[in-house]
C-alpha cells in the first residue's frame, strides 16, 4: 500500500494550494479531485465570471466610446465569442495548476476519494480506480456546493432547465430574453450586471431589504443605483414561494408578486460540501453543517485538516488559499496561524466595489468610538479624468482614541486592485498619520485613500 505524508482531497484554491506548499516542502502529497483542477473557482466561479465581466467592459465601453472623442457605430455584443475566451481562459489556467503540481512533485488522481477510517494512526482511503492509499496527514478541501432552498417547483424547474445555478449559467449558449435573479449577493449581482450587458431584462428579486449582503450600505446603494440606470430591476424585500409556468412567484411587504422570466438564476447560499466521499468515519465535530476548525485549520480529530469553505468560515478563494498555508505550516512546525478580520471582499460589477476591515456598523457595535469619512472619488484626479464626475465613493472608518484605520470601503474603477493597498495598511496598523507619509503615485485612483485620511478631523 502506498503511503503519502499528506493526502489532500480537493483541487480547489485550498485543496492546490496546500499540495502545492506541502510538495516543496518535501512531504509527499497526493491530491484527489473528482472534476477539474481549480475547483469551483477557477472551473465555475471567480475565473469565468470575471473573463465575461471583462467582455462586457469593453462592449460598454465601445457604447460610451463617444464621449471619449471615438465614434463606434454599429457596436454589437457577441456572447458566443465571450463563452470562447472564457473556455479559453479557464483552460489555460487549469493547465497552469496541472504544472505547479507536477513542478512541486505532487501526484494527483482525477477520481473521487472515500476516507474508509483511521487505521492505527493513519488514515485510510480508497480510490475509484481501485486500490487503497494510507497517509498521515489530511486535509479536507472539498468546497462548497449551491444552497437549494425547498421553493415550490425549484426541483423540477432545475431538472427542466428553467431554473440554474451558478454552474450552469456561465456556460449558456445564448442570454436568455428575461433573467430572473433569486438573490442579491455577489454572484447574483455580477451575473445581473454581465447579462444585462449582453441584452438579457434582469429582475433581482432579494428577501432582504438591501443587496450585496453585510457589505456596507453607503456602497451597496451606490451599487443598486448603477444597476439600476443599466437598466437591472430589483425587487426587495420578497420571498420567493414557488418558481414555475414562466413566473417566480414572491410574497412581499406589499403583498404577492410576479416576475416573468425565461430562465431563473437561484444563487441564495453556498453550503460546505461535507457528504459523499466518507467523511463520518472519522466524525470531527461539524456545526452548521461545516467541519468546524482551529485557527490553524486543525479539526478536533488529531493530523486532519480542513480548509476552505467546506469549514465554513469566509467562502472567498483568497481565504481558502490562505487558509491551506497556514494548515501546512502548522503540519511543518512553523509558527503561523489563520486570522478573519481583515479580509478582503470584492463584487466585480461595474462599478466595482472593495472593502476590507472594520465596517462603520461593526465598529459600533463593537463598542468602538470611531470617526467616519465620505469622500467623493471625484477628488482623485485621474478619476475625473477618465471617469468624469461619476457617484463613487471612498468610506474610511479609523478608531477616535488610537487613530488606527480600521476599515475602508471603495465604489468605483480599480477598487479590487486599490483595496490590497489597505489590506497592508491594516497589517501593518497603520495610523491616520502614517498613511499621510506614505506617497502615492499621481495620478492614481489609489490617491483617494491618502485624500481620506487628511479629510479626517
Amino acid at each position: 500500500m502506498e503511503h503519502y505524508d499528506l493526502i489532500v482531497i480537493g483541487g480547489g484554491p485550498a485543496g492546490y494550494t496546500a499540495a502545492e506548499r506541502a510538495g516543496h516542502a518535501g512531504l509527499r502529497t497526493l491530491l484527489f479531485e473528482e472534476q477539474e483542477l481549480g475547483g469551483v473557482c477557477l472551473n465555475e466561479g471567480c475565473i469565468p465570471s470575471k473573463a465575461f465581466l471583462r467582455c462586457a467592459k469593453a462592449y460598454e465601453s465601445a457604447l460610451g466610446a463617444e464621449e471619449y472623442g471615438v465614434k463606434i457605430s454599429g457596436a454589437t455584443f457577441d456572447h458566443g465569442v465571450a463563452l470562447k475566451r472564457k473556455r479559453r481562459a479557464v483552460q489555460a489556467l487549469v493547465r497552469g495548476v496541472a504544472m505547479k503540481m507536477r513542478a512541486a512533485r505532487v501526484e494527483t488522481k482525477k477520481e473521487r476519494a472515500m476516507i474508509l477510517g483511521d487505521k492505527g494512526g493513519k488514515f485510510l482511503i480508497s480510490s475509484e480506480s481501485g486500490g487503497q492509499v494510507s497517509c498521515e496527514r489530511l486535509l479536507i478541501a472539498t468546497g462548497s456546493q449551491p444552497v437549494i432552498p425547498p421553493i415550490d417547483g425549484l426541483k423540477e424547474s432545475l431538472e427542466s432547465g428553467f431554473a440554474v445555478t451558478n454552474r450552469e449559467i456561465l456556460d449558456l449558449s445564448a442570454p436568455p430574453a428575461r433573467l430572473a435573479v433569486v438573490g442579491g449577493g455577489v454572484i447574483g449581482l455580477e451575473m445581473a450586471s454581465y447579462y444585462r450587458t449582453a441584452g438579457s431584462e434582469v429582475t433581482i428579486v432579494e428577501m432582504l431589504d438591501h443587496i450585496a449582503g453585510n457589505t456596507d450600505p453607503d456602497l451597496s446603494h451606490i451599487l443598486q443605483s448603477s444597476l439600476e440606470k443599466a437598466g437591472v430591476r430589483f425587487c426587495l424585500g420578497q420571498r420567493v414561494t414557488a418558481i414555475r409556468d414562466k413566473k417566480v412567484l414572491a410574497e412581499g411587504p406589499e403583498g404577492p408578486m410576479e416576475v416573468d422570466a425565461d430562465m431563473v438564476l437561484v444563487c441564495i447560499g453556498r453550503r460546505a460540501a461535507t457528504e459523499g466521499f466518507g467523511l463520518e468515519t472519522l466524525a470531527p465535530q461539524m456545526e452548521r453543517g461545516a467541519v468546524v476548525t482551529d485557527e490553524h485549520l486543525c479539526t478536533s480529530v488529531p493530523k486532519l485538516y480542513a480548509a476552505g469553505d467546506v469549514n465554513g468560515r469566509v467562502m472567498l478563494a483568497h481565504v481558502a488559499a490562505r487558509e491551506a498555508e497556514a494548515a501546512v505550516h502548522h503540519m511543518l512546525g512553523v509558527e503561523d496561524a489563520m486570522r478573519y478580520d481583515r479580509i478582503p471582499d470584492v463584487i466585480y460589477t461595474h462599478p466595482e466595489a472593495a472593502s476590507v476591515g472594520l465596517k462603520e456598523a461593526e465598529a459600533r457595535e463593537k463598542g468602538i468610538e470611531v470617526d467616519v469619512v465620505r469622500l467623493p472619488l471625484t477628488y482623485s484626479g485621474r478619476y475625473v479624468a477618465e471617469e468624469g464626475l461619476g457617484g463613487d465613493l471612498c468610506k474610511a472608518v479609523v478608531g477616535k482614541a488610537d487613530r488606527k484605520l480600521l476599515g475602508v470601503g471603495l465604489t468605483g474603477p480599480y477598487a479590487s486592485e486599490i483595496i490590497q493597498g489597505v489590506c497592508i495598511a491594516l497589517e501593518q496598523d497603520m495610523t491616520v498619520e502614517d498613511l499621510r507619509r506614505v506617497i502615492f503615485p499621481h495620478p492614481t485612483v489609489s490617491e483617494i485613500v491618502r485624500e481620506a485620511m487628511f479629510a479626517l478631523p
